[in-house]
Parts: structure tokens; C-alpha cells; sequence
């Protein structure tokens, strides 16, 4: 039998009206005979309002709590489009991520996908059902009810296409595709017909919010096509797979942008083995994702070492990084919110001269001082001023004529 598996955002099931529409198109897909798995997002902005919420009742809740209470938000969606499907005609199962099979670790908020054994799905396939399945969650060693972190539901599609051998997964948003620049920022963007995992890897974790970065990885390693279109409208979207990719003319494929940085400085550390490590473990341990990492050559045995986390883990970063400071005998630890990155990103960039030199031009024509670079073999990142971002933005998809197909 073929499978799809489609997965609907928040904005695509806000409401009653959109849920209908997003009905609508499941049943067009059961009706041309395919065996259809939609994954569902919770509706609209409810993530955040349950959060709030949650907030105002305990500033600091437990997180297994927080976790349960957080998964109802898919629960809502996943019955709500059954219903709807029923309401059409269509036979359709709601299912919670664990009902589906969908195992986790224990890491509340943050869970990792451990395993799926998706007999229940087929099961309801087999008698001829649309299945529902909550994303964003999953059932831990324990029993517990766990979420996987922003764009769970995104990996909970891609990890369910992949178990199910499904034929594509299809990934529906507000957004007609993966563009060349965020559009709303850059009118001229344009979207790409199709973009490599590789790519899109480097869009995603680069800032590009279209998908998550981990869904894509899941799409990579079991090599699933991924195509990312829009709920709202009938037109194609993008392909994203492992195939060559055929727009090759300019190698720089789009332009990323993240706001979502924030600097850690820490001054006078002494240059001796087993420093970065003492600094990095406790980070890790507690979770906190770091990203750019700069030392400084050092005089005397004595260096500055700089490095970037995400804006919601800087309290608790330096939290953590100040008594350690401390105990390697660094002078004192200084951080930076204002902060954001834009990156150029393209496979055909690999060995070919020129481009950073053309990116580092480009921003100071602008007058848009440049504080930290990092760099893989296919993306190039500047960590500039956050104010500066969106000028930034628009005046590399200009230099690199990304409007021009």
C-alpha cells in the first residue's frame, strides 16, 4: 500500500474554518487511493498560551507536569480534524503520540525519538482509516508523557514517513516553500523548486524557520523526500531530497538569519589543557546548546574565549559558566543579548573562492561591523549587531542576485 504522511502547523488548524480546509485536503489524498497519516500541530498559539498559563500557576513547574500538560494541545487538534473528517464522510482515528508508538528518552521538553513501533497505525491503515497522530510528544521508559522541543511535530512526521516506509512526507505551513530569504523580510525571495538535505540542514539550523533542523537530519539518514508547501494555497511547494540539485548557476542557494543569539565572553582564561572542557561540560550537562566558538590566541599563556548561546538559556548559562570562571582562574565572564547572524548557504560554495570575500564586502558597504564568523563547507555566518540583520539580510540577497532563478 502507499503511504503519505503529511504533517499540518499551528497556523494551518487555528481554527475551526482552517481545520476544515485542512480536511478538505486529506481527504483529496485518501481519495486518490493513498493510505494517508496526518500529524497535527497544536492549534494556533495555544503552545504559548498553556506555557503562559502554566507559568501563572507555578513560575517554575515540574517538567513532567509541564510536559503533560503541553501534549493536550496536539490532543485538541488531532480530535478536532477526526471530527471534521467524520463530518465529511471520510473514516479517520485520532491517535495520541504513544497510542501511534512513538517511544522517547526522559528528556522533558527536549525529548529525543528512541524508537517506533507503529502496529496501531497500520492496523487502523489496514481497515481503511485516515490516521490522526498528536506530534510534538511521545512515551518515555517510564511511562511518561515526554515533548520533543520546537518543531517536534516536524520530526514526529519525518520519524513516522521513515518507520511506515511511507512513499513522501509532506510537510504543510503557511509558507509556500523554502525561499531563497525569509519573504517577509526580502519581497524579491524566491522559492526553490527543490533544495538537497545538506542545504536545508544548514538553512534550518542557520535560523531558516520553514523546518526544524532535526526532521530534516531524520530525512537525510533514511533518506525520505521531504516537501514543504502551504495549507492556505494549491501550488507546488519545495522538494527537499538527496538527489543533485538542479539550480546550479548561482551557488548560493538562500540566506538565513537567526535573532535568537545571545554572546558569552570570558576574559583572561588560562591557555592550558582541560580548560575548554571544564567550561563546555557543565553546559552540556545542563542541556544548553552551544553554537559559535572563538578563542583568541593568547599572550602569556593567557587567552579570551567567546561563544554563543540561544537568548532563553543565557540566564542560566552564565549561571553556570561564573563559578567556573571562577575556579580556572578566568578574570570574569561578560554576555550580549543584542546580537543576531546571517548566513550564506550552498553546496556549490565547496572549493570555490571568492564567496566569503564577497559577503565580508557586501556588509561593509553597509557599514555593518562584523563581530564573529564561523563557517562550514557550505555556509558562511556572521555574527553581527542584531539591529543590523535585516538590513543585512536584504543587501546579501541582492550581491548574490538570489531573485534571478
Amino acid at each position: 500500500m502507499t503511504i503519505i504522511v503529511q504533517k499540518y502547523g499551528g497556523s494551518s488548524v487555528a481554527n475551526a474554518k482552517k481545520i476544515r480546509n485542512v480536511a478538505r485536503r486529506v481527504a483529496e489524498s485518501y481519495k486518490k487511493g493513498n493510505k494517508v497519516v496526518v500529524v497535527v500541530s497544536a492549534m494556533g498559539d495555544t503552545t504559548d498560551e498553556l506555557i503562559e498559563m502554566a507559568n501563572e500557576i507555578n513560575p517554575s513547574p515540574q517538567p513532567r507536569e509541564k510536559d503533560l500538560l503541553l501534549s493536550t494541545g496536539e490532543i485538541v487538534s488531532s480530535t478536532l480534524l477526526a471530527m471534521a473528517l467524520h463530518a465529511a464522510g471520510f473514516p479517520a482515528v485520532a491517535l495520541s503520540g504513544p497510542q501511534a508508538g512513538i517511544s522517547t528518552d526522559s528528556s522533558f521538553s527536549r525529548a529525543r525519538i528512541t524508537g517506533i513501533e507503529p502496529k496501531r497505525i497500520i492496523k487502523e491503515l489496514k481497515k481503511g482509516n485516515i490516521v490522526i497522530v498528536a506530534g510534538f510528544q511521545g512515551l518515555t521508559e517510564e511511562e511518561d508523557i515526554a515533548t520533543l522541543g520546537r518543531g517536534g511535530s516536524d520530526t514526529t512526521a519525518v520519524a513516522l514517513a521513515a518507520s511506515l516506509k511511507a512513499k513522501i512526507c509532506e510537510i504543510y505551513t503557511d509558507v509556500e516553500g523554502v525561499y531563497t530569504a525569509d519573504p517577509r523580510l526580502v519581497p524579491e525571495a524566491r522559492k526553490l523548486d527543490e533544495i538537497g538535505y545538506e542545504e536545508m540542514l544548514e538553512m534550518a539550523t542557520s535560523g531558516a524557520r520553514v523546518m526544524h533542523h532535526r526532521s530534516v537530519e531524520l530525512g537525510q539518514l533514511y533518506n525520505m523526500p521531504i516537501l514543504v508547501a502551504s495549507s492556505m494555497v494549491d501550488r507546488p511547494g519545495t522538494i527537499v531530497h538527496g538527489g543533485k540539485n538542479m539550480e546550479v548557476q548561482n551557488k548560493v542557494r538562500g540566506i538565513a538569519h537567526d535573532l535568537d543569539v545571545a554572546k558569552i565572553t570570558i576574559t583572561g582564561v588560562p591557555d592550558r589543557p582541560g580548560v575548554a572542557a571544564a567550561i563546555f561540560l557543565p553546559l552540556a550537562k545542563a542541556g544548553i546548546s552551544v553554537d559559535t566558538i572563538v578563542q583568541n590566541a593568547g599572550a602569556n599563556n593567557i587567552t579570551d574565549m567567546t561563544f554563543t548561546v540561544m537568548k532563553d538559556d543565557l540566564p542560566k548559562a552564565m549561571e553556570i559558566i561564573k563559578p567556573v570562571a571562577k575556579e580556572i582562574d578566568a578574570k570574569k565572564c561578560l554576555s550580549d543579548l543584542n546580537l543576531g547572524k546571517v548566513s550564506i548557504i550552498g553546496t556549490g560554495m565547496q572549493n570555490t573562492p571568492g564567496y566569503a570575500a564577497k559577503m565580508f564586502q557586501t556588509l561593509s558597504k553597509q557599514n555593518i561591523n562584523i563581530l564573529l564568523i564561523t563557517t562550514s563547507e557550505i555556509r558562511i555566518t556572521c555574527i553581527i549587531d542584531g539591529d543590523r540583520v535585516i538590513e543585512a539580510v536584504k543587501a546579501l540577497h541582492k550581491a548574490f542576485k538570489l531573485d534571478k532563478p
